[in-house]
């Protein structure tokens, strides 16, 4: 059901731009067809189809390659103030700390409309390392500070 809702979500948010786009097209004047006439043209027409078609399979599809779990070596006892800045500095705080798994989630409004509400990154142990899950952009990012903040203390420790 989870994946279900957000491909629902992801086409939304897809149908949403390709109508911010015509509409931008149409006040810069670089659509000859009214907005109405592009949507006949749109579902009437074998190429005009292909757009639906793709935002469509995009849309059933991007919940499988959208969210990805991904490891840093590290201890989250140890570490654990570096994973409070690395989410800190990409706009997460700490909402949650059951069983030895943390759960972050965006500060502001705007950041969760940008993730589409699928704001929310579990930070658990899996052996030597520092497992961190959700969508992929929010996990690339946190992933990429973590890393960076975590080469520097061995980098400081081997001086």
């Amino acid at each position: 059901m989870k994946y279900f809702i957000r491909s629902l979500k992801y086409f939304c948010a897809l149908c949403v731009l390709c109508v911010v786009i015509m509409y931008l097209n149409r006040l810069a004047g670089t659509a000859r067809l009214t907005i109405e006439e592009t949507f006949q043209v749109m579902f009437h027409t074998p190429r005009g189809m292909m757009l639906p078609v793709a935002i469509l399979l995009l849309s059933a599809f991007y919940p499988k390659f959208g969210f990805v779990c991904r490891q840093v070596e590290g201890d989250i006892e140890e570490n654990r103030q570096q994973i409070l800045n690395a989410f800190r500095s990409e706009g997460f705080s700490l909402r949650s700390e059951k069983e030895g798994v943390l759960t972050f989630r965006a500060d502001n409004w705007v950041k969760k409309l940008l993730l589409l509400g699928e704001d929310e990154l579990k930070v658990s142990q899996y052996g030597q390392w520092i497992r961190i899950e959700g969508i992929r952009r929010g996990v690339a990012r946190v992933q990429y500070r973590l890393d960076s903040y975590m080469q520097m203390i061995h980098h400081d420790e081997n001086e």
